[in-house]
């Protein structure tokens, strides 16, 4: 039997990116594969509002989305993609099956305190985190098929 593709989204907090990549990837994966995200300092706020927002906005199911930390997930993982430099450099070592890769991005949270401004960096981060999935899931075979 073959074990399933396990895909890592890492980042600090795991409270914008990694999620919404994890999300994303969800929706975009085919069946089998196995995503998850984590962060080395989970935020205690949990995930940034927004960000759900940003994932119900593509049809995502955000019901069961929480803040992890990497320590909580078990097994080992085919790819493991960071989303900030920070997790990057705390993680430099952290095991992957196939390949690990950094796929840096903006913190969105950091925003400010201007939702307009806030939305604007949030869709544009989640927007270039679709286009990366869709390319790199395409080229490993492992989009999923209309």
């Amino acid at each position: 039997m073959t074990k399933p593709t396990r895909i890592l989204f890492l980042c600090t907090g795991n409270r914008a990116r990694s999620q919404l990549a994890e999300g994303l990837a969800r929706s975009l994966a085919a069946d089998g594969v196995e995503i998850a995200s984590a962060g080395t300092r989970p935020n205690p706020r949990g995930i940034h509002p927004v960000a759900l927002e940003m994932l119900r906005e593509r049809g995502v199911d955000t019901s069961a989305m929480r803040p992890k930390h990497i320590d909580d997930l078990s097994g080992e993982w085919d790819y493991v993609i960071t989303l900030c430099d920070s997790a990057a450099a705390e993680c430099p070592t952290f095991p992957a099956r196939r390949a690990r890769m950094h796929w840096g991005q903006p913190d969105p949270d950091a925003a400010g305190d201007d939702p307009a401004k806030v939305r604007a960096m949030f869709v544009q981060v989640r927007d270039e985190i679709e286009r990366r999935l869709r390319e790199w899931l395409g080229a490993q075979g492992l989009l999923k098929t209309p």
